[in-house]
């Protein structure tokens, strides 16, 4: 009987001591909420800048040809050289046309002599036929050879100014003021007027043109902004034009802009932008790929957001997690207009107000309630760091700007 009491009391026992931790598990601490730093969304002054894609054109091209035919004798020009208009190039062998020259002169002074004779014998038959020494037949006669020398004499004065004209285009100069690029011919090359053949080419490189590419769609997006009044244009004539180089260093001058074309390319979608820039030191050359960014005004009211808050899903659309008023995450898909400095630039998703998670993001997850707390937020955007966006999106400014306030309610970030 005893025993069965102890046997009793020891399953009592265990129970007792089962319950106890039982309770003790059930009342274990709750695993603390994530935290994770938010950025409160508000509209900023942005500055639109179009960076379009473009290459360099001279000024002025003149392309020397050969207009007579002959034996080039002597170059008389450094490759590379910068030549004055009106500067010799090449001697072409002169010989046939001073023989043409002469021959043409000579001719004229034939038909001069000519002119001499049948003027004497005009006024000769004019007093004769007055007294029907001669008929008048014989007097028009005279008078008709008369109009004939004359005649003759003004050909021989065409054919000398030709012979002269010839002549001098056996002295091939510079039509213009720039620099010349590699001889296409050599002392003793036979050259052909006929067949216009090359002989150099002269460019004049400052100033010089850049020739712009921007899209049809990326100008209507920029007309339309200016006409909502989401845009502040300084103007078309005062727009400033700055050029970054292949190397991705930037032009120290600035550009003006010239004109836009009046069509649109069919094959590409396209419109052409012309710029000009001076060029003292020769640094740019025709033919080079560079960027141009275009300051075409301000957004005023732009919304930009961290870029280390925006990610990109498993379609490469650009998403960032949202709180609502009870601190829940929410996925938001975002439409960006580009970038300003380490901000994306938001054109749709998000509004003034809203608040985005922007410091551990890889810890939260849609659904999840977190607890706010102050964002670590870059410095500012970086200036020149980021590439500049289509013409309808704000692009990096190139000077430095605040970053936006972190919520004076925020508790600091841990």
């Amino acid at each position: 009987m005893r025993v069965e009491r102890v046997s009793s009391l020891l399953v009592c026992a265990a129970a007792a001591a089962a319950l106890s931790a039982c309770g003790k598990k059930q009342a274990a601490p709750q695993a603390p909420m994530p935290e994770a730093g938010v950025y409160t969304v508000q509209t900023t002054p942005v500055p639109v800048v179009s960076e379009l894609p473009g290459r360099t054109n001279a000024f002025l091209v003149a392309q020397v040809r050969a207009r007579v035919d002959g034996i080039v004798l002597r170059r008389v020009f450094t490759e590379g050289d910068d030549v004055k208009a009106g500067q010799l190039l090449y001697k072409i062998d002169p010989q046939p046309y001073i023989a043409a020259l002469n021959s043409a002169k000579a001719a004229l002074a034939k038909a001069e002599a000519n002119v001499a004779t049948q003027q004497a014998l005009v006024q000769r038959y004019k007093v004769l036929v007055a007294g029907n020494a001669v008929s008048k037949q014989d007097y028009d006669n005279a008078v008709a050879a008369l109009g004939q020398a004359q005649a003759d004499v003004a050909a021989g004065k065409a054919a000398v100014q030709t012979a002269q004209i010839n002549l001098g285009y056996t002295d091939v100069t510079s039509p213009i003021t720039g620099r010349i690029g590699l001889s296409q011919v050599t002392p003793g090359a036979y050259v052909q007027a006929s067949q216009a053949t090359l002989l150099a080419t002269v460019q004049q490189l400052d100033p010089i043109y850049v020739n712009l590419t921007q899209s049809s769609v990326d100008g209507l997006k920029l007309r339309r902004q200016i006409q909502e009044g989401r845009l502040q244009v300084n103007g078309a004539n005062a727009a400033k034009v700055a050029l970054v180089l292949e190397d991705g260093r930037s032009y120290g001058a600035s550009g003006k802009l010239q004109f836009t074309d009046v069509s649109v390319d069919q094959t590409t979608g396209s419109v052409t932008v012309r710029a000009i820039f001076p060029n003292k030191d020769g640094v740019l050359l025709p033919g080079m790929f560079v960027r141009a960014r275009i300051d075409q005004g301000t957004n005023d009211r732009a919304i930009i957001v961290p870029q280390i808050g925006v990610t990109h899903d498993q379609k490469g659309q650009p998403v960032a997690l949202v709180l609502d008023k009870d601190n829940k995450v929410a996925q938001r898909k975002l439409v960006t207009a580009g970038t300003y400095g380490s901000y994306w630039v938001i054109d749709s998703g998000l509004s003034p107000g809203e608040r985005v998670v922007v410091n551990g993001v890889e810890k939260v997850k849609p659904g999840m309630t977190v607890k706010p707390v102050a964002p670590r937020l870059p410095a500012g955007p970086a200036s020149g760091a980021q590439a500049a966006p289509p013409v309808s999106a704000p692009a990096t400014a190139g000077a430095s700007a605040p970053a936006p306030a972190a919520p004076a309610s925020a508790p600091a970030a841990r």
